[in-house]
């Protein structure tokens, strides 16, 4: 059984010397991500295009928080931390950065104190809590900015457990709803906390030894009491897990975010799962190849999901075997395979095999292996606990290398998309972003080449085929556009924006009557498109057909009142009725 004393005085000196070095460390690492722009994905979504967290703390805003569902998610407290950031720091990503790391290095100080208060293992405690701070696969979830929901989070999980952790050893009701609070804030932060009453149970068997009631092993019908007793001290948790898992749903359906069995069948979803299971293991033992998107396959070889459910049974299997002998195996190797149930693709979101975000939390479990693991390797080699600093300061060295090595693929969202693009095949996600960027950056040649590697991966991506339309238009290339834009229709006939595309770019080439049947198309299938009204009035203003363009124009108008292009030509397509030979533009 493992020590239950809380930290000794002896040892308060250590613990905080230690945490000042975690900081230390941690923030001469990180310090590189405090000069980084926001990332051209999702952060537009979370911070920079998004008019109410732009409007910093406001009481209207507070509200939106708590009511909204953008971002195919409810998490308000995430929503306040992204609203206060913009009340001090504006729109300069350095401070929203800033704030990221500070909870990432307040999270490893937490997670530091709460197993060392757990373990009384001083030295095992700060190996797990460096390897958190400092492993290369978490830089995701601190250099992303619309990855603020996983620092959130982590904050209240570990703050959860450490308050939990002391009602454990002291049964006070006021611990008890200071855990359950925080576990609230954390759910409202991102709904990954939903397993945290399961990581409670484990915690029960190690290092809190809560299924004995006393020292001596219990008979199966005292363990079953015992298991009965401690599964409904934590029914309000699992009641608001549950509550969270209906509004994640809601929020992600309404998204649009969950796709559906016919898109992902539910067969692959398990085939992705087994070999995703096997690859958060292997890159947080072995972190290389590190991306923002890795794309899902739609065939995964019969031989990998085989060799990987052997490989998660037996290891499985064998934590269950040794649970008595080597506790801290059961609950590490449970904690991490509990944990990614959330984010393993069972519902998918979005398009990714998995992500290095999603193991953020996780990996935790498979860092109390390798500290607890450790230091029961050397008793076991009758060797002196210390020889095992050196390796661990090794290791640590090497996390923080690696983890330095990483955010330099975050110093800008050209580096981030080439970097993924090096490290994996065929990430069709990452070529058409970065085809976004760069056309928007005045870089069409390559942007088109992106387009096209796209269609080479999807030929029947309907926005690829918009896109590298826009681009060849804007290159003046109009034949070729107005291809990329048929078959854009052919694919999808009611695409609104490609109607729109392509009847401009009939206009560009003087064919008013093929312009304004695809101009018609696109106010039928969007009625409420401001441009399409306003484009539709210059064909017909310009065919001669003023009465009709008036209609238009005052359409556009009753949609945006304020819209003064719409007025200018309505003015001027009214003033031509009255004296002939002048066009609205």
């Amino acid at each position: 059984m493992a020590e239950k004393a809380p930290v000794e005085n002896s040892q308060t000196s250590a613990l905080l010397l230690l945490s000042l070095l975690l900081v230390a460390i941690t923030f001469a690492v990180y310090f590189q991500v405090l000069s980084q722009p926001f990332f051209d994905y999702d952060d537009q979504v979370y911070v920079t295009s998004n008019s109410h967290v732009a409007g910093g703390l406001t009481g209207e805003n507070i509200v939106w928080a708590f009511t909204s569902v953008d971002a195919a998610n409810w998490h308000p407290v995430t929503w306040l931390s992204h609203l206060a950031d913009v009340q001090f720091y504006g729109m300069n990503p350095h401070g929203h950065h800033l704030t990221s790391l500070v909870i990432h290095i307040v999270s490893s100080l937490l997670l530091l104190l709460l197993l060392s208060r757990l373990t009384g293992s001083l030295w095992s405690s700060f190996f797990v809590a460096g390897l958190f701070a400092l492993h290369p696969m978490h830089v995701e979830s601190v250099a992303w900015v619309a990855e603020r929901k996983d620092v959130l989070s982590a904050f209240f999980w570990f703050l959860t457990l450490l308050f939990y952790s002391e009602y454990a050893r002291k049964p006070k009701p006021s611990l008890y709803l200071l855990s359950l609070s925080c576990f609230v804030l954390g759910l409202m932060s991102k709904p990954m906390l939903v397993t945290l009453p399961l990581v409670m149970l484990l915690l029960d068997y190690w290092p809190l030894g809560r299924y004995r009631q006393q020292e001596a092993e219990p008979n199966q019908r005292q363990l079953a009491g015992r298991v009965i007793a401690l599964v409904k001290e934590k029914v309000p948790f699992f009641f608001f897990s549950l509550l969270s898992c209906l509004i994640t749903l809601y929020a992600q359906y309404k998204g649009g975010a969950v796709n559906s069995l016919k898109t992902v069948p539910f067969g692959l979803r398990l085939e992705n799962a087994s070999v995703a299971y096997l690859k958060y293991l292997g890159k947080t033992l072995w972190p290389h190849d590190l991306a923002f998107f890795y794309p899902l396959s739609l065939a995964i070889p019969l031989w990998q999901v085989a060799g990987s459910l052997l490989v998660l049974l037996l290891l499985s299997a064998a934590a269950i075997g040794y649970r008595r002998r080597y506790p801290f195996f059961a609950v590490g190797w449970f904690w991490f395979l509990i944990t990614l149930v959330p984010v393993i693709g069972f519902v998918q979101v979005g398009l990714q095999s998995m992500a290095d975000r999603y193991s953020y939390l996780p990996a935790v479990g498979l860092y109390v292996i390798l500290a607890w693991g450790g230091a029961a390797l050397a008793e076991c080699w009758q060797l002196r606990g210390r020889i095992l600093v050196l390796p661990g300061a090794v290791l640590l060295l090497v996390a923080a290398v690696l983890t330095w090595q990483q955010l330099g693929y975050w110093q800008d969202s050209f580096t981030v998309y080439r970097h993924a693009l090096r490290v994996t095949k065929d990430n069709y996600l990452v070529n058409y972003n970065l085809g976004l960027l760069l056309a928007n950056s005045g870089k069409p040649d390559e942007a088109i080449a992106e387009y096209r590697e796209v269609l080479r991966i999807r030929p029947d991506d309907t926005p690829t085929h918009n896109n590298l339309g826009l681009t060849l238009a804007g290159k003046g290339d109009l034949d070729a556009a107005i291809r990329e834009f048929k078959e854009a229709l052919r694919l999808n006939p009611n695409y609104a924006e490609a109607h729109s595309n392509l009847g401009v770019a009939f206009a560009n080439k003087g064919d008013l009557d093929a312009a304004i049947h695809e101009l018609r198309e696109t106010v039928r299938v969007s009625p409420n498109d401001l441009d399409a009204h306003g484009n539709l009035g210059y064909a017909l203003a310009s065919k001669g057909d003023l009465d009709a363009a008036i209609v238009e124009y005052r359409e556009a108008l009753r949609l945006n009142p304020g819209n003064q292009k719409a007025a200018n030509n309505l003015r001027l397509a009214l003033a031509q009725k009255e004296a002939p030979g002048r066009v609205a533009k």
